[in-house]
């Protein structure tokens, strides 16, 4: 005779949902953890949000009015006429033709000196660290302080830095009156250029030496082996290597010196055809006191900003999708 045994079936697969209690919403296993790591950003990001989105949003709204200081009880909305006045306004496409050759003689220089210091900071020498630190000095100077030293201390056309150097040459040559010029005067734009590409060298620099500290040794040592030269290797390896950190370091270096006022403030008031986007706003803000018209400027320069700055973020996140996949 044979038992028969019962046998419970065994169910595989993922256990049975709990079915969530009346009236309550079922809620997400990692809903909790995601806002509890998010909560403590919240205060930044009101702050951020706070001094930063609500002054643009009042400068949008200020740009739609005909508003002059000096006259509040004529204060009128106008749409959008301060924007067409801002583009038909000479004095601004001056400035713009002005801002676009600074920003393009600054970066282009700045990039060409600072990869040329990256390739001499990639090789091991004494001193190396030291060397790195004084480099990378004159860019974290306060700008304005930076400015107030190329005016006074080196530009000075009776005690400054400049002239001091032509006389030695010219006494050591046995020149009688060797050339003392007024830097700022004769040739302002190049003053102003030269405060700026001093400034922004070290930040290009620095992109730069990030950027060849990340290529391949291994490609590097097979081309040394297939015999390929020091120029080869350069032009067909690194360059390509650092296509994506030149275009981070033009772009970066862009965004920060459209926006530059104070070299061209401090060295030469905007005097001499050196006035840029960011003095004229300030010209027509505070001394033609026409609110609504350097609101409206202002803005066009923020939209121009952000434009460059999406490419640069593209630029970023390739470069992380690149470091990504290396790893």
């Amino acid at each position: 005779m044979t038992d028969s045994v019962a046998t419970t079936p065994v169910r595989s697969g993922p256990p049975p949902a709990v079915a969530a209690p009346a009236g309550r919403a079922p809620r997400k296993p990692g809903a909790a953890r995601a806002w509890a790591t998010r909560a403590p950003l919240m205060p930044a990001l009101i702050f951020l949000i706070l001094v930063t989105q609500l002054p643009f949003v009042a400068t949008l709204v200020i740009s739609l009015f005909d508003w002059n200081s000096l006259k509040p009880d004529e204060r009128k909305f106008t749409g959008l006429s301060n924007y067409t006045s801002a583009a038909s306004d000479e004095a601004l496409r001056e400035s713009i033709l002005t801002t676009v050759l600074l920003t393009a003689t600054v970066v282009i220089v700045s990039v060409v000196l600072g990869l040329l210091l990256a390739l001499l900071m990639d090789r091991k020498f004494r001193g190396r660290g030291l060397v790195r630190t004084m480099l990378i000095a004159p860019f974290l100077l306060v700008p304005v302080a930076s400015a107030l030293l190329w005016k006074h201390a080196l530009y000075n056309p009776e005690y400054g830095l400049f002239n001091g150097v032509l006389s030695w040459v010219g006494e050591l040559f046995g020149v009688d009156r060797p050339p003392q010029p007024d830097w700022i005067s004769d040739m302002p734009m190049f003053a102003v250029e030269a405060s700026l590409v001093w400034q922004w060298t070290p930040f290009m620099m620095l992109i730069l030496l990030a950027g060849l500290q990340s290529r391949p040794l291994e490609m590097i040592e097979a081309a040394r082996l297939d015999g390929a030269g020091n120029w080869q290797i350069f032009r067909f390896l690194t360059l390509p290597h650092l296509r994506r950190y030149l275009e981070l370091g033009t772009l970066l270096g862009s965004i920060y010196i459209v926006q530059n006022f104070d070299a061209v403030f401090t060295i030469t008031r905007g005097g001499l055809d050196t006035a840029n986007l960011p003095y004229t706003i300030y010209e027509t803000f505070y001394n033609a006191h026409e609110y609504g018209k350097a609101s409206a400027a202002g803005v066009l320069v923020v939209i121009g900003t952000i434009v460059i700055a999406t490419f640069a973020l593209r630029v970023v996140s390739s470069l992380f999708r690149e470091e990504v996949s290396r790893a």
